[in-house]
């Protein structure tokens, strides 16, 4: 016990104050020679990157400021301007007789990209504007100024506004969200909670792409549609909703929406990916509306169906599983026209096989168009057909 204490005092004993002495000198010496040889480069780095604001020999604390600049940085400054705030202005109900008032129902975001004659046109997301009245879009500038809503698709999540360019400097870039790798870094520009943190940043990773996820559009919950999205775990919260997520270069490659992560989950954000974005854009621009094409029919899964009713009722063979079940025909509709009938069973469409509505909705929203021709495979008492038929304009209806 103690021997480690007693070596330390024999030793001091044993140097006395010359040894104090000397070793006090050897450490002047080396300390004035170190400052001798760091003090070029303090003074270039202190010339090259910082301010000094108060000196310290007066008694004040040093301030320095850095400039620090990154590809991130390089990026956000890029396309930061060209992200905006949207309020959605709805009226009020009144029920003392008094006239109806209109208020603020919700904000998002929106990215500005492109200016053509007076105006300039955002992107941003269908449930941002769902329900408006009136909307507003507030620039990086704090700018504020009308919008009118160009037109809006409730199956993509994506709308278009248009603004006066009068005081829009600068328009986004698109990426190419094809090219996209998983682990490449992303940031996400919007204003999360409101406008009150317009502007913010987050940075994060590809972390999936090509993600289905299920969409439940009239709140029936069933499932309508199957978004495909771009998944980062760049943190976007409520209010980043039609904002932009960038890649390093400070292009846009997808559009934030919160809608269709519903149930959220730490360090999952969604993005509609640009390449996806840029048709349906195109159509709302052009028409209002996406001009997707229809047969004139309401649908139903056969896996819905107890098994009883789709042998004794739609007499279906027991191979047959899966399809979607023809509720009604519409009158005049190609469908009718081309002799479709209620409770014919949809398996086939152009000879692939359709397993339920989500399936036969993505093969005619991605492969056909209003005009196009399909063969549509079914079965009408327990036995298959065939017949082809001209697709419309949903709108057509």
């Amino acid at each position: 016990m103690g021997y480690y204490d007693e070596g330390r005092m024999g030793r001091n004993k044993r140097g006395g104050k010359g040894g104090y002495f000397l070793s006090g000198l050897a450490g002047v010496v080396v300390g004035v020679g170190l400052v001798i040889a760091i003090l070029p480069s303090i003074t270039d780095y202190q010339n090259d990157e910082r301010t000094v604001v108060e000196n310290q020999s007066s008694g004040h604390t040093e301030q320095v400021s850095v400039d620090v600049t990154t590809d991130v940085t390089k990026a956000v400054d890029k396309a930061k301007d060209t992200v905006v705030g949207i309020t959605n202005i709805q009226e009020t109900m009144n029920f003392f007789g008094a006239a109806a008032t209109t208020q603020e129902a919700g904000t998002g975001s929106g990215v500005i990209y492109k200016k053509d004659g007076n105006k300039a046109f955002i992107v941003t997301n269908y449930h941002v504007v769902e329900g408006s009245q009136q909307l507003e879009v507030t620039l990086a500038d704090g700018t504020k100024e009308p919008a009118k809503l160009i037109g809006s698709d409730v199956w993509t999540d994506l709308a278009v506004l248009s603004i006066s360019d009068k005081n829009v400097d600068k328009v986004a870039e698109f990426g190419n969200s094809e090219a996209l790798k998983i682990g490449e870094p992303v940031i996400a520009i919007g204003n999360p909670l409101g406008l009150e943190f317009s502007g913010s940043v987050t940075q994060g990773v590809v972390s999936g792409l090509e993600r289905a996820v299920p969409v439940d559009l009239n709140g029936d919950m069933v499932s309508d549609w199957q978004a495909e999205v771009l998944q980062t775990d760049a943190a976007i919260n409520p209010g980043n909703s039609g904002g932009a997520l960038v890649n390093i270069a400070g292009q846009v490659i997808g559009i934030n929406s919160m809608k269709i992560a519903e149930n959220a989950v730490e360090g999952i954000g969604l993005s509609i990916p640009i390449d996806a974005v840029l048709p349906i854009i195109e159509d709302l621009e052009s028409f209002g509306e996406v001009k997707r094409p229809a047969m004139g029919i309401t649908l139903q899964n056969v896996s819905e169906l107890p098994a009883y009713h789709q042998r004794q009722t739609l007499k279906l063979p027991e191979m047959v599983t899966e399809g979607v079940i023809i509720e009604q025909v519409l009158t005049k509709s190609p469908a009718a026209e081309a002799g479709l009938r209620e409770y014919d069973v949809i398996t086939k469409l152009d000879g692939k096989p359709i397993q339920d509505v989500i399936a036969l909705r993505k093969y005619m929203y991605n492969h056909k168009k209003a005009g196009d021709s399909i063969m549509i495979t079914y079965y009408r008492d327990g036995k298959q057909q065939q017949t082809e038929l001209k697709l419309v304009a949903e709108s057509d209806f």
